[in-house]
């Protein structure tokens, strides 16, 4: 009856040490990910300032075009 009692208790904490090793690698890598994401949205709204950047708007012909309009004429 011990070694029955025994092995559950092995087969618990091993459960739980990779149920707990398991959520530790995802909630690191989701953070890591958090990091890249914010850095590269950094990146891309400091690059927007820039002023050779253009922004474009897609037209109702699927074609993109300058939002301004200022290379009709």
């Amino acid at each position: 009856m011990s070694y029955i009692l025994l092995r559950i208790a092995i087969y618990a904490l091993i459960a739980g040490a990779l149920y707990f090793g398991v959520r530790r690698i995802f909630l690191d890598w989701k953070g890591r990910f958090r990091e890249i994401d914010k850095a590269k949205r950094d990146r891309d709204l400091k690059e927007r300032q820039r002023p050779d950047v253009i922004d474009l708007k897609r037209g109702e012909d699927g074609v993109y075009r300058r939002k301004d309009d200022a290379d009709k004429q």
